[in-house]
Formats: C-alpha cells, sequence, structure tokens
C-alpha cells in the first residue's frame, strides 16, 4: 500500500521521453562525463606502463584493467539493492565523489601501483554512476521506448570515451603522457559531481508509478532469486548475460593489448588514438539508430549479428598490417557493439518486473563487466606466451560462439515483464 502523499506525488509524475526530456538530456550529459573518465585511460595508460614505467609483461601491463574490471563487476552487483533502498541520486552522487581523486592519482603516480589503486576508485565510481544513468533514463521513459533511452545513454557514454581516447593520444603526442592529457578527466570528474548534486532529481516515482500499472504479480523476489533468475534460470537472462560478459571481455581485450600491438608494429600515440577513438565513437554514435531498432525488431537478431560482426572486426585486426585495415576493423568493432550494447540491456528490461528491475540490471552489469577483468588478464596470459595476434583471434573464436549461444537460448518475444518463477 503507498502512502496517501506519495501516491500523490507519484500522480503528478508521467511516463516517456518527451514528458521528461530535461531531466533525461541531463543525465545523457553526465553519462557522457561518466564515459569521459574511462576515455582518458584508452590510449595513455597502457603506454604509460610500457614507457614511464618500463613493464615488459602485457599481463602486469593489463592488471589494471583487471582491477577496474573486478571492482566494477561487484560495484554494479549492490548498487540495485543500494538504488532501491537509498534511492537513484544518492548512489550516483557517491560514484562521482570516489571518482573524484582518479585523475590526480593517475598524473601523480610513482609506480604502477598507483595506477592499479586508481583503477579501483575508477572501477568503483563507473560501478555506481553509469548503472544509475541507465537505470534512471529507463526509469523516466518506461516499457515503450527503454532500447531508445538505452541506445541515447550508450551513445552518450561511449562517443566521450571515444573522443577522449583521441583527445589523449593528441595531447599525449604534443605535450608527452602526463600530465596534460589526464587534465581533462580532472574536467569531467568536477563537472559530474557538481550536476549530479546540484540538478539531478531522483526518479523512485516514475518507478512506482510503472509498478502500480504493471499487470502481473510484483511480489517481493529476493537478491539470491534475482540473481539466479538472471544468471540462469531463465533463458533470455542467461543468455543476455553471457553475451554481455564475452562483450566487455573483447573491450577489456582491446583496452590493454590493442596499444602494445600496435606499438609494437610501429604506429605513433597519436595514430593509436585514432583507432583507438573510432571504435567507441562508432559504437556511440550508431547506438542512436541500434537502440530504438531493437524496440522494433526485436533484441536477438541485433545481439547475434552484432556478436559475429565484432568477431569479424577482431579477426580482421589480427591479420592486417596496414592501417587502413586496421580502421575498417575498428568501425567493424564499434558497429558490432552498438548492434548488441542497447539490445542486451533493453533484453533485461523487458524480462524484468519494475519491482526488481533494477537489481536484475546489476546482477546482469555484474556478470558484463566481469568481462573486462577476464578479458584483460585472459589475453595478457595468451599474448605473453603466444604473441598479440594469437590474442586477439582467440578472444574473436569466443565472441563468435557467444553469438552462436544467443541463437539457439533466447527466445526473442520481447516480453515487458517476466514472470516470477
Amino acid at each position: 500500500m503507498i502512502p496517501a502523499d506519495r501516491a500523490q506525488t507519484i500522480s503528478t509524475v508521467s511516463l516517456g521521453l518527451k514528458q521528461n526530456w530535461r531531466q533525461f538530456s541531463l543525465l545523457v550529459l553526465i553519462n557522457a562525463f561518466v564515459g569521459g573518465m574511462v576515455g582518458i585511460e584508452r590510449t595513455v595508460v597502457p603506454l604509460i606502463g610500457a614507457e614511464d614505467f618500463h613493464i615488459e609483461s602485457a599481463t602486469l601491463i593489463t592488471s589494471f584493467i583487471v582491477s577496474f574490471g573486478l571492482v566494477k563487476a561487484f560495484a554494479n552487483l549492490v548498487s540495485g539493492q543500494l538504488a532501491d533502498r537509498w534511492g537513484r541520486k544518492h548512489v550516483l552522487v557517491i560514484g562521482w565523489l570516489i571518482g573524484l581523486p582518479v585523475p590526480f592519482m593517475i598524473i601523480g603516480a610513482p609506480n604502477w601501483g598507483w595506477i592499479i589503486a586508481a583503477n579501483v576508485l575508477l572501477g568503483l565510481s563507473q560501478g555506481f554512476a553509469w548503472s544509475m544513468t541507465v537505470i534512471m533514463k529507463i526509469d523516466l521513459v518506461g516499457p515503450k521506448s527503454r532500447g531508445l533511452a538505452v541506445g541515447l545513454n550508450e551513445f552518450a557514454g561511449y562517443f566521450a570515451v571515444g573522443a577522449t581516447a583521441f583527445l589523449t593520444g593528441y595531447l599525449a603526442s604534443q605535450y608527452g603522457l602526463r600530465p596534460v592529457p589526464i587534465y581533462l578527466g580532472v574536467f569531467y570528474a568536477v563537472a559530474g559531481t557538481l550536476l549530479s548534486t546540484l540538478v539531478v532529481r531522483d526518479t523512485r516515482h516514475h518507478v512506482e508509478l510503472e509498478a502500480k500499472g504493471a499487470a502481473q504479480d510484483a511480489s517481493p523476489l529476493s537478491f539470491r532469486e534475482v540473481f539466479l533468475l538472471t544468471s540462469c534460470k531463465d533463458r533470455n537472462l542467461f543468455a543476455a548475460s553471457q553475451a554481455g560478459l564475452v562483450n566487455n571481455l573483447n573491450d577489456g581485450m582491446s583496452w590493454g593489448i590493442f596499444p602494445l600491438f600496435f606499438t609494437g608494429l610501429g604506429l605513433g600515440v597519436e595514430r593509436i588514438g585514432i583507432i583507438k577513438a573510432i571504435y567507441p565513437m562508432v559504437w556511440g554514435i550508431t547506438q542512436v539508430v541500434t537502440g530504438p531498432l531493437s524496440d522494433r525488431w526485436g533484441r536477438k537478431g541485433l545481439i547475434v549479428g552484432g556478436m559475429w560482426v565484432q568477431a569479424g572486426g577482431l579477426i580482421l585486426t589480427a591479420v592486417s598490417s596496414e592501417f587502413s585495415g586496421w580502421m575498417v576493423a575498428s568501425v567493424l568493432l564499434g558497429l558490432g557493439t552498438a548492434m548488441v550494447y542497447p539490445s542486451l540491456i533493453a533484453a533485461v528490461s523487458d524480462a524484468a518486473h519494475p519491482s526488481w528491475r533494477a537489481r536484475s540490471l546489476s546482477v546482469y552489469r555484474f556478470w558484463r563487466d566481469l568481462g573486462y577483468a577476464i578479458g584483460a588478464l585472459s589475453a595478457g596470459l595468451i599474448a605473453d606466451r603466444f604473441g598479440f595476434a594469437a590474442a586477439i583471434c582467440a578472444i574473436g573464436a569466443l565472441t563468435f560462439v557467444s553469438g552462436c549461444v544467443v541463437a539457439v537460448v533466447m527466445t526473442d518475444d520481447n516480453r515487458r515483464m517476466a514472470r516470477r518463477p
């Protein structure tokens, strides 16, 4: 039973992008700053390990991604619980406060341990802040436009990743790897914290409005039930979770291995920055199209096709020996990921009742971002033993297999609510 004062508040809110465009646009901007915090690392941090600290082991260099991925995965896992308990805005602000020291730690790092520690904080920050921007947008638009909401959110985040990767590569070529390129992160952290604290409004009343109108039983599920349902008991949620894990597994590999791979083949930091920028920028821009398409065409086809396009891009990266080939491969990686990313989040949202959707999304994002750690670690080990090209090809093959799993397991009925098991 909803108290009378809260019921009155709920009656004053409405669902939809048009009705909530101001808050939605603000959250798009904030997620661009969230993405930019990752973008400051995409080009220069692996090179800081190799050039500033003279680390020769690919496994050791990619350890900063392992720390980031592990912490972000577990932050995602608890973010839904905290959002339901404390409210979305509070968790968003906490995420930004945790991320504030990160660029300063990278700038002043006297050894590689500081970089790893900075990425522990970055993982926590991303797990809370990015999760909340996604969940809050889904809360605002309601069930009819989830793909569009996720597409716009991920567009902002990953376009900012790519643009920042390009800018840091250019600045590094002009001024060195530190500190100038990392000043971008200082701006993102301060701006994101201020906007989240002073301007963002919570969306809990939008959730209550949608739950009130849901046709199905909203009996509460325990976190254990939601975890099992999302991880393995529901076939659509399982298919999405494993595909998300493999998607970020290949992204974690590209984050750590690509700069080292291209450096070994004679590319300078500015051209590496261009290649590293194309992938997330294409990923970000085309999600504006693929997100709404998943609302119209369904999730499954885009997910399967996207995983296979990613696999093709990875194999092309490994076998090419020219800049033009790597650019085409980066476009394929970006396009494939754009087909997959918003479709997966929307598919999880389809299968989750509003009363436990935040927790289900947090479990999905736990498995997805665990892929960063698994991808970076496995690619580093393979690269140290067999070379960078072998590591890239192995991850490409795994990505293709993951697409096959979705093709066999997922049922593409775009359910708007999940049944309780």
